[in-house]
């Protein structure tokens, strides 16, 4: 097993995270991922009210007895949502470390750890790491430019981002943003994280709660398959492309706002394409990472395979590479 600071805080077997994802991480697919050894997050955001969070962290005890946590992303909004109701069901569930995404989350960093709970918080900088650094969170994700989702407005690539965090992070940090198999986890442990992030990866998998037609959809698709959106309102968010997207795309080259955009990427929408199998129904997130993804495993085969594959990578080839120029010298 490969043994990390991370899977030391966290609690879990091997140092691969399933982070929050909108109307994707769900019970099933998080108690999956535990029972995989790995750790899963329930996204708060997707039950309809703190109540149902409560509901769904209890029916994923049902499934494992291993640890989860729970993501809750802070958003701009003109109704923001009861962040601090959720937050109470998250500390009265007895959940034990929190992925925390989006604005400043100092409030909540201070609130989860009276209660003893771990925080790891998802970044896009540097900067942004070592703030949350300095409130106090006990982890970074940090986000390269990738991933699904929001990757920020510097364009930093993890190849860049992962190594210039771990320069001045002092506390565990998880890659996030492309990663999707063992040569992915074995290249952010070289540049110095404890561990990856898979968000893509996991959403195509048997107990993903998605349609089975958009995970086939995310093996058909290459690495060239998403598009930026929001890049004219400088809230940059990469998804998957289809005939929305790329609508959307068009209407921002020709200037339009996102009262003029609305409608085309409502959440309602997106959440349609993962109901339907519909991918071009609204707009949903994906990232890079498809290319790299070729089949729709079990969670508990997906991790089995990239810490086997990760394993055998860092004996054979990379102990290989460094043993070669001795069998040379010695022939």
């Amino acid at each position: 097993m490969i043994k990390t600071r991370f899977t030391e805080l966290a609690g879990v077997d091997h140092p691969i995270v399933q982070g929050g994802m909108q109307w994707v991480g769900r019970a099933e697919l998080v108690a999956a991922v535990a029972n995989a050894g790995a750790l899963g997050f329930i996204t708060a955001l997707t039950q309809p009210t703190p109540e149902d969070l409560a509901r769904e962290i209890a029916r994923c005890r049902d499934m494992t007895d291993k640890p989860f946590g729970v993501n809750l992303t802070i958003l701009p909004a003109i109704k923001p949502q009861p962040y601090a109701e959720y937050r109470s069901a998250i500390i009265a569930s007895g959940i034990r470390i929190v992925e925390t995404a989006g604005n400043k989350p100092q409030e909540h960093v201070d609130e989860f750890k009276k209660h003893g709970i771990k925080v790891v918080h998802k970044c896009t900088s540097v900067r942004h790491a070592l703030s949350a650094e300095r409130m106090g969170v006990d982890a970074i994700s940090i986000d390269g430019f990738e991933c699904a989702g929001h990757p920020g407005e510097d364009d930093t690539p993890g190849l860049i981002l992962i190594p210039a965090a771990a320069d001045k992070v002092k506390i565990p940090l998880i890659a996030s943003g492309g990663f999707g198999d063992a040569r992915g986890l074995v290249a952010a442990l070289a540049l110095g994280a404890e561990g990856i992030n898979m968000g893509t990866r996991f959403m195509c998998t048997k107990e993903s709660p998605i349609h089975q037609l958009i995970k086939e959809k995310i093996v058909a698709n290459d690495e060239r398959e998403t598009e930026l959106i929001f890049r004219t309102m400088r809230n940059t968010s990469r998804v998957a492309r289809n005939a929305v997207s790329t609508q959307v795309v068009a209407m921002e080259k020709q200037g339009a706002t996102f009262d003029e955009v609305r409608e085309l990427v409502a959440g309602a929408r997106g959440k349609m394409v993962y109901a339907t199998g519909n991918a071009d129904e609204g707009i949903w997130s994906a990232g890079q990472v498809q290319g790299l993804i070729h089949d729709i495993p079990s969670c508990g085969e997906l991790v089995s395979r990239i810490i086997r594959e990760a394993e055998a990578i860092i004996r054979s080839r990379l102990e290989g590479m460094m043993s070669m120029p001795h069998r040379v010298a010695a022939e």
